[in-house]
């Protein structure tokens, strides 16, 4: 068995390729740091006896993300599991945050987990057998004053993995589609986004345990606390205006 994860060189990425080769699954990882990869690399291959390659991408460029999966492809290998992983966020006032940063973000967040998840899940079906993870957010959610763009993008990634989960069912096909749906992550993503939580992360490592496991039950949605789990219903019964002051708050805290 293998698995494909981008923004594998640090972080839940990271974690996920370790727990995975923690169950014997052969690895592609990428992302764009080629020295972290290879470092990565050689750990998980003296650890735990599973062949790791490593693709230096910039998953930000539709045509890297396109070629990528075209050597898969040419190498005959077939992908058992793909995570798509690799995103950031940014945070301040939509009139005030950098336009390329967004614009970075929505091809990361967005362009390359659409292109990878096709590519991949067309050779799937038609193989009849196979496992997506898409990284998304407790933040697909609800409204997200300050973070705009970074809301706006996980809220794509978890409705494209509904649809596609529900297309699957109707099929009756045995490839599956997950969401992951985590709140605060003690990773490189505070530094990205320029943002300190005001409540205290999970730790990655607990994360991609918990993630691996429900992935093994084919959960559609998968949210790594209970605190996490109750607030997206929350969410789902108050005012959407009461959810976006709430959030406003909370990002304000972050920025301060």
């Amino acid at each position: 068995m293998i698995a494909l994860i981008t923004g594998a060189s640090s972080g839940i990425g990271r974690d996920l390729a370790i727990e995975l080769a923690k169950n014997n699954y052969d690895l592609i990882i990428v992302a764009r740091n080629i020295e972290k990869l290879n470092e990565i690399k050689k750990k998980i291959e003296k650890d735990y006896r599973v062949k790791v390659y490593v693709e230096s991408v910039d998953l930000s460029d539709e045509e890297s993300c396109i070629k990528l999966h075209n050597r898969v492809m040419e190498q005959h290998i077939r992908i058992d599991v793909l995570i798509n992983n690799a995103g950031f966020g940014t945070c301040g006032k939509f009139t005030d945050t950098d336009l390329d940063k967004e614009l970075l973000m929505i091809r990361t967040n967005i362009t390359a987990y659409h292109i990878l998840t096709k590519l991949f899940l067309q050779d799937m079906v038609k193989e009849n057998n196979g496992y997506i993870l898409n990284v998304a957010s407790i933040a697909g959610f609800m409204p997200g004053p300050l973070m705009a763009t970074y809301y706006s993008t996980k809220a794509y990634v978890v409705r494209l993995t509904q649809s596609i989960r529900t297309e699957l069912r109707r099929q009756k096909s045995k490839v599956k589609i997950s969401a992951l749906c985590p709140g605060p992550v003690n990773t490189n993503f505070n530094k990205v986004a320029d943002v300190k939580f005001a409540i205290p992360g999970q730790s990655s490592e607990f994360v991609a345990r918990y993630t691996v496991r429900k992935m093994k039950k084919k959960r559609t949605l998968i949210f790594p606390s209970f605190g996490v789990f109750l607030y997206r219903h929350i969410c789902k019964i108050i005012p959407e205006q009461l959810s976006g002051y709430i959030n406003y708050y909370m990002q304000n805290r972050k920025i301060s």
